[in-house]
């Protein structure tokens, strides 16, 4: 016992320190993303809007690293699918994942992961940071494809029409945006 004295433990160790910054990233890139997701266009023939959510999935890899990237994007979807408005047009909950823009979405995680994996073995740099954006851009547009197609049942040249023509030019500028955004 203390003699009723009250003791508070102020010692923050580095070990606490660098956890404590790594979850504020992941933090503020669910954030971000939450953001961004709310800045759409909706579009006549697709029903996919243009965002700029896959900027921060993008960065997410590149500035956090895989690990957190990945874990990011991981607690984006588990918070709106708990019920957290965070999806493109505040929308949220688990059909969310089952509509159009599932595949997408379920994509984020892998895509964060893949980006700052390749970000990180290239060793950084405009180059290498702008060819893992790009591939990471193309994997959630693989997923967003994929799923889109099989809840469509279009031809392939129907589902490509919704799912990756409308979203080409826009990627390659968030890629590009990416490269300057991230300091690399």
């Amino acid at each position: 016992m203390n003699g009723g004295r009250t003791t508070v433990y102020t010692g923050i160790t580095a070990d606490h320190a660098g956890s404590l910054r790594r979850v504020a990233g992941i933090a503020a890139f669910v954030g971000f993303t939450a953001l961004a997701a709310q800045l759409a266009v909706r579009l006549p023939w697709t029903p996919v809007p243009v965002t700029m959510q896959t900027l921060f999935v993008l960065l997410a890899g590149i500035v956090l690293g895989p690990r957190d990237g990945f874990y990011a994007m991981i607690a984006y979807i588990g918070i709106g699918v708990a019920g957290a408005p965070v999806f493109a047009g505040l929308t949220f909950g688990p059909a969310v994942l089952f509509g159009p823009t599932g595949g997408y979405l379920v994509a984020f995680p892998a895509a964060a992961l893949l980006t700052g994996v390749i970000s990180r073995r290239l060793r950084g740099g405009k180059i290498p940071v702008l060819l893992a954006s790009l591939t990471g851009s193309a994997f959630i547009l693989a997923g967003g494809t994929l799923y889109l197609g099989l809840l469509s049942g279009q031809s392939f040249s129907g589902v490509f029409a919704m799912a990756v023509f409308p979203f080409i030019l826009a990627d390659i500028v968030k890629s590009v945006l990416a490269v300057f955004m991230s300091g690399r």
